[in-house]
């Protein structure tokens, strides 16, 4: 009985969303009327958009803002962020590829508002990607780029002003944590709001839609699944040698799993730092790897931020190419691994890429990007957690040498003889 209760409370939220999206989709088939419950998802959607800007501003700067230090480099730390960033461009890249041979949108759709803007030129994508010359411009969710910017450099004000012992820091973090809540009280709603938006969306676009949420999760969750298994082996022989994919192999199912099915790459911490402490692991390296992969090493996460952009450029009619494909991976790369440990990292994530590439259609895009984000939640955490594990192989090839592995092997021999 524990285990069922336990189940619906790890998994509430996504259950009660799928059955509001199913429902809506439902009645938005049979019913054309359907459009007049659009106001549902409008209420969420507004209510979304008004706590977000807070929560980005207050959130990035709190964390900065509270660190213990500003000094973080190393060889290790150094070296696990850069394997972090690769990993993850690999990731979306990849994605990519296979999103361009399997296209997630095979229905046509008339979007009802306005179109999307021509590509800024690089100068000016500079300018209006990170700054605004006023102050009261960036609190708006169109600025959301801009904002964060403001947010960082803020918060290592704060820092040099004193950090964690300052008041405003303080009061940062308190924000950060009523925002947090404010946030869990509007989600309360989701599961109507969500009703109300596909059964708009489905009364008005026609339910072909239906059709190709379904491809783009089936294509989605085979890919992670193919990704842990292939690109694991890879990286596992790379940073251990000979030997290293089989002993990777041994130990990989338990992080995957428990990753699976607590769509929680944190809680998949303890399993592990005990995978990775039986594969022989240095602990400084497994102590700073592990821990900071469950919010900064995010394959999983960039993997889905390229399906959510090619499936709204598909709904919108438009070619997701070469230029906006090269834009995508860096907005990927930058919203899984630098704002994951943000608290609501997942949500402002999915606020850049539609504000970056569908700023006159955030009140569609949006909401189908945050369903798509919860929806893919179980695999993307998986690769996510599960590979926090296999990237500890080559930062220990940094760190402890090529040979860290055989020499771990070698002893257990001669301990056997």
């Amino acid at each position: 009985m524990p285990k069922t209760e336990s189940f619906f409370k790890r998994y509430w939220f996504i259950i009660s969303m799928l059955i509001g999206i199913v429902a809506g989709c439902i009645v938005g088939a049979v019913w054309p009327g359907a459009t007049a419950l659009e106001p549902l998802g409008t209420v969420f959607i507004n209510m979304m958009f008004c706590v977000v800007v807070p929560m980005v501003f207050c959130s990035i700067s709190s964390a900065i803002a509270n660190m213990g230090s500003v000094k973080r480099a190393g060889k290790v730390l150094g070296t696990t962020v850069i394997v972090f960033m690769v990993t993850a461009g690999i990731a979306a890249l990849l994605m990519y590829i296979v999103v361009r041979i399997f296209p997630l949108v095979q229905g046509e759709y008339v979007v009802a508002e306005g179109e999307i803007g021509v590509t800024l030129g690089v100068a000016d994508m500079i300018i209006n990607f990170f700054t605004k010359p006023d102050f009261a411009e960036l609190w708006s969710r169109r600025a959301i780029l801009p904002l964060i910017v403001a947010a960082i450099i803020f918060g290592f004000g704060v820092q040099m002003a004193g950090g964690r012992e300052t008041r405003t820091a303080q009061l940062l973090d308190d924000i950060t944590n009523c925002i947090m809540k404010t946030v869990k009280i509007i989600t309360y709603y989701a599961p109507i709001g969500f009703f109300g938006f596909f059964a708009y969306l489905v009364a008005t676009y026609g339910p072909e839609l239906i059709g190709d949420y379904s491809r783009t999760l089936i294509i989605y969750y085979v890919m992670c699944f193919v990704y842990m298994l292939v690109s694991s082996p890879i990286y596992a022989r790379f940073g251990g040698g000979k030997g290293a994919a089989k002993v990777m192999f041994g130990h990989l199912f338990a992080p995957a799993m428990t990753a699976f099915g607590t769509c929680s790459s944190v809680a998949t911490i303890p399993t592990n730092m005990e995978a990775a402490e039986d594969t022989g692991i240095s602990k400084d390296v497994r102590d700073i790897v592990l821990p900071l992969g469950a919010t900064m090493h995010m394959d999983g996460s960039a993997m889905s931020a390229i399906v959510k952009v090619a499936f709204l450029f598909g709904i919108f009619g438009q070619d997701f190419g070469t230029w906006q494909a090269v834009l995508a991976i860096i907005v990927a790369v930058f919203s899984s691994v630098a704002m994951s440990g943000i608290p609501g990292g997942g949500g402002t994530g999915e606020l850049v890429v539609c504000s970056i590439f569908f700023p006159d259609q955030l009140a569609i895009a949006y909401p189908i990007a945050i369903a798509l984000g919860n929806l893919v939640d179980p695999p993307a955490t998986m690769v996510n957690a599960a590979g926090d594990y296999v990237v500890s192989f080559i930062v220990s090839r940094y760190v402890d040498g090529k040979d860290w592995l055989q020499k771990k092997l070698h002893r257990e021999q001669n301990a056997a003889v």
